[in-house]
């Protein structure tokens, strides 16, 4: 495994995003999760990112529990966040931080990330002096590395790291399919990334799952290659650029895991002939008309309706690439929580998606579809 070129601390280019884990009804499945960290390790790899918000702290909890409590802190590297709804004033944010290490189990953060940066909050992370307060964190020797995670266009991406130059990484989403995508501006913001000299921590590598289990249409161009599964080829595909120093996979199952292990273990960047395949996937998944949800499910915390917005839109997704079908997802996305018909269009799950979806209008179309 090659040393990481930006961080000696960091063993490989491979990282566990806690965002998505393996779920046991509304708990995490800590046996299994435990496995998963325990493989990630022995593999070589100790890279590690959580948030707060993740599965309502559970992920904080579950990493304490699989993680930290169960190997000495030399063994990992471990990322957190401060993401906007957990602070409302300059004061808040080093309390926080505090309750974070505390629910972690640790003394200090290797990495702390000015999370979800976009127009729409950075001046409340300015105003609330986050910046600053993380600066100082950091030579009290609580954070070791500050960065941003970003979901923006490259012109405010730019902005930020001309104003904030105390920065030291940057978290993009970045995949094939968001490369060249005007909305996600993939590649716009990794070259302000090379502009500014700041390294790339990838998120969303096979955009929440979409890449890993493709359409036949676009699944075919891959198969044709004759080697490695869907989700090899999009992690790959990211990880294969100059400047990213970890790619980050949300592993939901041992599957996944050891999937993912197969390949990054001993990494190797697309062929020629590759890259040209996942092009054309990419212009192929263009070309369908489903709805860019990535599960994130930022949009789900709040909900006044309960709604559950993103297996909403799977079904709907599944509707719009299957006519006549979809019913039976919609109705088991729906049973005991909220419809698409109960959204009181208050507009919070559309200023919390990273994707800028038009949500209450998307739930306009389910209502036409499965209620009507």
């Amino acid at each position: 495994m090659k040393e990481n070129p930006f961080f000696p601390e960091i063993h490989g280019n491979f990282g566990f995003g806690c965002m998505r884990l393996p779920m046991n009804g509304e708990e995490v499945d800590l046996p299994q999760f435990t496995r998963m960290v325990d493989e990630f390790l022995a593999a070589g790899f100790n890279y590690f990112d959580t948030a707060t918000v993740y599965i309502g702290g559970k992920s904080e909890t579950a990493l304490r529990e699989a993680l930290t409590k169960r190997y000495p802190r030399d063994r990992f590297v471990f990322t957190n966040k401060l993401s906007g709804p957990l602070f409302e004033k300059e004061e808040d944010i080093r309390p926080l931080v505090e309750r974070q290490l505390e629910s972690c189990g640790l003394d200090y953060f290797d990495f702390y990330l000015m999370h979800s940066q976009h127009a729409g909050n950075y001046e409340k992370y300015k105003a609330c002096k986050a910046y600053e307060t993380a600066f100082q964190l950091k030579a009290e020797g609580k954070l070791r590395h500050v960065g941003i995670s970003f979901h923006d266009t490259a012109e405010v991406l730019d902005r930020i790291l001309t104003e904030q130059p105390g920065v030291e990484v940057v978290q993009l989403q970045f995949n094939y399919m968001d490369y060249e995508d005007e909305r996600v501006q993939s590649r716009k913001c990794y070259e302000v990334c090379e502009k500014h000299g700041k390294p790339v921590l990838v998120m969303e590598p096979v955009k929440g799952g979409r890449l890993a289990s493709l359409h036949p249409q676009a699944g075919a161009i891959l198969d044709a290659l004759d080697g490695g599964s869907h989700a090899s080829y999009a992690v790959r595909f990211a990880a294969g650029f100059e400047r990213v120093a970890v790619v980050l996979s949300g592993m939901s199952d041992t599957e996944q895991m050891a999937d993912n292990l197969s390949f990054m273990a001993d990494f190797r960047p697309l062929s020629a002939d590759e890259r040209r395949a996942v092009d054309r996937v990419a212009g192929c998944l263009r070309d369908l008309p489903l709805i860019a949800c990535t599960k994130c499910r930022y949009c789900v915390d709040g909900c006044p309706a309960a709604i559950d917005i993103p297996r909403i839109f799977s079904a709907v997704n599944t509707a719009r690439t299957y006519p006549g079908q979809g019913g039976w997802e919609y109705a088991s996305s729906t049973e005991g929580k909220g419809k698409a018909s109960d959204c009181v269009k208050c507009g919070q799950c559309e200023r919390a998606c990273p994707q800028h979806l038009p949500i209450r209008a998307l739930l306009e179309e389910a209502e036409v579809k499965f209620e009507q």
